[in-house]
């Protein structure tokens, strides 16, 4: 994993609760920080992948480790 500046656990929550505490997240953070996420939900990556195209956010990595999802975004 690369160096992130805030991280969010969304560990036992479904969809939209992780995106939506994502966007919540993401809103405190300046221009080209980097939001570190771990979710449970495997909607998830899916919901992920549509929100950083939808916000222009980019998603700079995904994976699956152990049942949980990790993934990091950049702020735009």
């Amino acid at each position: 994993m690369a160096d992130f500046d805030d991280e969010l656990d969304a560990s036992g929550l479904n969809c939209p609760l992780p995106i939506l505490r994502a966007k919540k997240a993401l809103a405190a953070l300046e221009p080209g920080k980097v939001l570190y996420i771990i979710a449970t939900d495997p909607g998830s990556v899916k919901d992920f992948e549509a929100f950083s195209k939808q916000t222009g956010n980019e998603l700079m990595e995904s994976k699956e480790e152990g049942g949980k999802f990790h993934f990091l975004i950049k702020k735009a």
